[in-house]
């Protein structure tokens, strides 16, 4: 009985000093990190979402890049780090490519974090040289099946979400297409224009001045609905019923972060997203901003992973 009641007592005390370390959080400068690129997409959301959440919890939110592999280096660090809702990090999709992609990771991509929220998402636009021979999906898949294998398609690399979003087109359609990875950068939309490749899959961002200028043609973009970012160009799915593939970038902690921290977090992003300025800022970035609750960002990263690892296995990818 006395250990039931000690124990008891216990539980009691940790909960409380849980309770008030919530209370009196946050302390101290909170730091956002994140895995990619100064300059970057990551990178810069962060910025965009880092001084409204400073200028609310009365702290300043440092943005760290803790680049490599994929973003992986930047996730073990946060969930290794003290639970006190100092260490945050920004996700991006490629977190539930990796868990994909890899046999293992030295973090657990679901267990290991309390989700806070997504941000924003966006799509990626399947497109081809304006003055080229392809001039809709349709064409593309009928050319793809007359001669399987000869059409090429661009990513920024290997396992990429860009990469299994031009594999998961190529299996829904019932089509082959031949995959060429690059490093990211302007080379892929060079090779475009000059004939070197013949698709390219890719963001917004990167394909929607071209675009825009009348020398790539948008043949399909990958979210369910018309982007309205992108006026004009026409879905994957209208010739592919069901097909999207929406990519995107959430908030999260390191797993046993109090729940009132979270849910402080939570709402506090989705102030900052519900700002014009900062809508309108992602939007030049391709996104729309897409607040989410705890428990549904969870359920979306474990659904994605499930996606992804069924696109790796059905394309034959070999993991890392």
């Amino acid at each position: 009985m006395r250990r039931v009641l000690a124990a008891a007592i216990c539980t009691v005390v940790l909960g409380l000093a849980g309770q008030a370390g919530a209370q009196a959080w946050p302390d101290r400068p909170i730091t956002l990190v994140q895995g990619f690129g100064a300059g970057g997409n990551a990178d810069t959301i962060a910025r965009v979402i880092a001084a409204p959440l400073s200028q609310a919890l009365g702290q300043p939110v440092v943005v760290e890049g803790r680049t490599g592999a994929g973003g992986n280096i930047a996730s073990e660090h946060v969930a290794r780090a003290r639970p006190d809702g100092h260490t945050i990090i920004l996700l991006t999709g490629g977190h539930t490519v990796s868990a994909a992609l890899y046999r293992s990771l030295r973090f657990d991509p679901v267990e290991d974090f309390a989700f806070v929220s997504t941000v924003a998402v966006f799509p990626f636009v399947v497109a081809t040289r304006a003055d080229g021979p392809i001039r809709s999906l349709a064409d593309l898949v009928e050319q793809a099946r007359r001669a399987p294998g000869t059409l090429t398609f661009s990513s920024v690399g290997i396992g990429s979400t860009q990469h299994l979003t031009g594999e998961l087109l190529a299996q829904t359609a019932g089509i082959r297409l031949t995959h060429v990875p690059y490093r990211g950068g302007t080379q892929p939309l060079t090779d475009l224009l000059s004939g070197r490749i013949d698709l390219m899959v890719d963001s917004v961002t990167v394909t929607g001045a071209g675009i825009r200028a009348g020398t790539v043609r948008a043949l399909g973009v990958t979210s369910g609905a018309p982007w309205p970012l992108l006026e004009g160009a026409p879905t994957v799915a209208a010739t592919l019923p069901g097909f999207e593939v929406l990519s995107w970038v959430g908030l999260a902690a390191p797993a046993q972060t109090p729940a009132a921290v979270v849910e402080r977090l939570n709402a506090e992003l989705r102030r900052a997203l519900a700002q014009p300025e900062i809508r309108d800022r992602l939007g030049t970035l391709g996104a729309v901003a897409s607040p989410t609750s705890p428990q549904e960002m969870r359920q979306m990263v474990a659904g994605q992973i499930a996606q992804w690892r069924r696109v790796v296995d059905a394309a034959g990818i070999e993991r890392q």
